[in-house]
């Protein structure tokens, strides 16, 4: 009887426990909501996803001119080392770095060191390995790619270093059997290259100036982007991280604001829709207490359209920003008549609905993950 009643036991605590983990995997991941401050540091760090480069290989070492003396041989004959090559400075794909922040304008690598006498060589330079994203493009002074490192621990080498001189032993010959001559060290390579990350965020807030989109990035993560009462206040973009419970996080960047012309460089032009190229989906937030907002979103489209018609097929949510202004509800109304694509309405300011977005925004991420590895 008791062997019984232990089995029935164990079976109904396998029965519980593979019933509790097939609702858990098939919940929805809940936000979580950071219990850690903010920093209060003055110093606000932005996402550099584009730098250009200045690289110089490292010089190799001279050679070196000398003759063996010896108490039994005055004239034993040349004894110069050769000199040490320089260095070579590589790219490497990494984990470890997030941005080009760290990636200064010129990169140069050591130079190597000059030879001795008694046929002793110098000492070739250590490399200068940087660090890049995984994902970084490399581009050469007339825009052709060069490199694609899109692997962990991929590398590129950029610009090569010189080759060590030869020393005066290396010029003996029948003619000459006391050479005075030797090698200087050639120079390394200096080249420029144009570095741009291919991936920034897997979803970018798209807008007009003053639509709210660096109040809404201080709402869903700890990114402190700089919030005024006047246009262009973000000139760079900001990438914040919406954490979830099942230990995911989406990164969403808030972009410089959008004006119409930007795709003819009209204000930051160019360089804007170049940062919503890296975005795996596009925000499009709207200050949805305007006048005709529904207008506002047809520029955008445009805009991103005419600088690159696959935008517009990538996921898209139309985020109805200021819902506690007047005219915002009727204006609401009339906009979801006027297209198909979802709308979710927010106060960022007040923090209304904010989850709900933020499940739309998991929703959008988990059918798009794929595309983005």
């Amino acid at each position: 009887m008791k062997i019984e009643v232990m089995r029935f036991i164990v079976q109904f605590t396998r029965k519980l426990s593979t019933t509790a983990i097939k609702q858990y995997a098939e919940r929805i991941p809940q936000p979580l909501r950071s219990t850690k401050s903010k920093s209060d540091k003055t110093s606000v760090q932005s996402f550099a996803d584009l730098k250009r480069v200045r690289v110089v290989g490292g010089k190799g070492g001279d050679g070196c001119i000398s003759f063996l003396h010896l108490w039994s041989n005055e004239n034993a004959g040349p004894d110069g080392g050769d000199g040490g090559n320089g260095g070579h400075v590589i790219f490497k794909a990494s984990n470890n770095a997030k941005d080009l922040s760290m990636v200064t304008s010129v990169l140069q690598a050591d130079k190597g060191e000059k030879g001795f006498n008694k046929d002793c060589h110098g000492k070739s330079a250590d490399h200068n390995i940087i660090e890049v994203p995984i994902g970084t493009v490399i581009k050469n002074s007339n825009g052709k790619v060069v490199g694609d490192l899109g692997v962990e621990g991929l590398m590129f080498i950029a610009a090569r270093g010189g080759s060590g001189g030869k020393g005066n032993h290396f010029f003996i010959s029948d003619t000459e059997q006391a050479p005075k001559i030797s090698e200087y060290g050639a120079e390394g390579e200096d080249l420029q290259y144009t570095l741009e990350v291919r991936s920034m965020a897997h979803l970018g807030l798209i807008g007009f100036p003053n639509a709210g989109k660096s109040t809404l990035l201080r709402a869903i993560s700890r990114a402190r982007p700089k919030v005024a009462p006047y246009p262009f206040t973000t000139l760079k973009p900001y990438v914040g991280m919406v954490q979830y419970d099942d230990y995911e996080q989406v990164a969403v960047a808030d972009l410089p604001g959008l004006i119409p012309d930007s795709h003819k460089n009209r204000g930051l032009g160019i360089q804007f829709l170049q940062h919503a190229e890296r975005c795996m989906g596009l925000l499009y937030i709207l200050d949805i207490s305007l006048d005709s907002p529904w207008e506002h979103f047809s520029t955008l489209q445009y805009e991103m359209g005419q600088f690159n018609k696959n935008l517009l097929k990538r996921p898209q949510l139309i985020i109805a920003n200021k819902m506690d202004l007047p005219e915002a509800e009727e204006n609401l109304a009339t906009f979801r008549s006027k297209t198909e694509l979802p709308i979710i309405a927010i106060s960022a300011k007040l923090g209304i609905n904010i989850k709900e977005l933020l499940h739309k925004i998991r929703e959008i991420y988990d059918e798009n993950k794929e595309s983005t590895s």
